[in-house]
């Protein structure tokens, strides 16, 4: 009885259909950050018109207002409006201590009491 001859090197395996799944997979990465960094730093901002706002119909011709023209009514703020007491709070002055910023007084060693 013989022995079967064993080849001399193993056939190789074919990883073609693997490779292009790599590179596909690859390219679709790259686009996806891309376009995900284009978003993030605002490169597709030209595309699209602002949604939130108004037009300033004062500042749209070739003539600017000067400094004695006044603001169109839209745009003046109503002097006689209530005030809630929220807003109140919020523009009232910090008086008082400071913790965060400073110690008290008495609190270095050498400071006095």
């Amino acid at each position: 009885m013989t022995k079967k001859r064993q080849p001399a090197r193993p056939a190789k395996a074919d990883h073609t259909q693997r490779n292009v799944a790599i590179g596909v997979a690859t390219v679709v990465g790259a686009v996806a950050t891309g376009l995900a960094s284009a978003l993030h730093f605002g490169l597709f901002d030209r595309f699209v018109g602002p949604n939130d706002g108004h037009a300033a119909p004062d500042l749209e011709g070739d003539t600017h207002p000067g400094p004695d023209d006044r603001a169109v009514d839209h745009f003046r703020p109503d002097p006689t409006a209530p005030v809630s007491a929220a807003d109140r709070e919020a523009l009232r002055p910090a008086t008082g201590p400071a913790p965060g910023f400073a110690a008290n007084r008495g609190g270095v060693r050498s400071q006095p009491d």
